[in-house]
């Protein structure tokens, strides 16, 4: 099962008013497992950058001003993502622009279904307590030092740490999943297999109940269920 971990850094909170989208990243897992494989991209926003969003994320407009625009990228953003699940925190916020960007261009909208949403996962895991990124981090110590200001590669790695100990842990599909892994010191090998054992276990049948089951069963006659046959 492959999965996109995916977060978005832009210039406000409303596309339909103006904003844009000025760094994408993601994060590819497989059977909920980090491949090493990522999609980073700033983009030009082809409009200047509010202080407040740059407060956020520190992206100024001498810097995105060589980047690509979103026209030029987008479709190699669609090649990376596919049609897997997207992994993304506030869900809602990065799909409306991420559709709002594709729509710009002319390119199919990412269907609400694709999405799966960790804040939503969260509220729902931990009722009432603070379900921000951060907050998750702290919760199950996940180390996010490095996150001095928001940064799309960054908080999507952030985030499939905090996704797979949401969904249960580090290797929620440890006993589930066919794939071999290298065991570590003092652990079996991932494909141990069971052997026959050298003697077969004694019985613990008494010879009675041995003796009540048979004469039980004699008792049937032809009418014993294993005894009749489909027509």
């Amino acid at each position: 099962m492959r999965e996109i971990v995916l977060d978005t850094e832009t210039t406000g909170f409303e596309p339909t008013e103006g904003d844009r989208i000025v760094e994408i990243g993601a994060v590819e897992l497989l059977n909920h497992m980090p491949t090493g494989r990522t999609y980073h991209q700033y983009i030009n926003p082809q409009r200047a950058m509010p202080a407040a969003a740059f407060e956020v994320h520190g992206l100024g407009d001498e810097f995105l001003r060589d980047k690509p625009i979103f026209r030029d990228i987008a479709q190699e953003f669609l090649d990376f993502i596919g049609q897997d699940k997207l992994v993304i925190h506030n869900a809602s916020f990065d799909m409306k622009f991420l559709n709002h960007e594709l729509a710009a261009v002319g390119l199919p909208k990412l269907p609400d279904s694709q999405a799966l949403d960790t804040l939503m996962i969260a509220r729902r895991k931990f009722p009432g307590s603070p379900a921000s990124l951060d907050a998750l981090c702290r919760r199950f110590g996940v180390d996010n030092s490095g996150r001095e200001k928001h940064g799309a590669l960054l908080d999507s790695e952030i985030l499939a740490e905090v996704y797979l100990e949401l969904i249960g842990g580090r290797q929620p599909d440890l006993v589930l999943t066919p794939e071999r892994r290298e065991a570590k010191a003092g652990e079996t090998s991932g494909d141990w297999r069971p052997f026959a054992r050298p003697a077969p276990l004694p019985s613990r049948l008494t010879e009675e109940e041995e003796s009540a089951h048979q004469a039980f069963v004699e008792g049937m006659g032809d009418a014993a269920i294993w005894l009749k046959r489909k027509v």
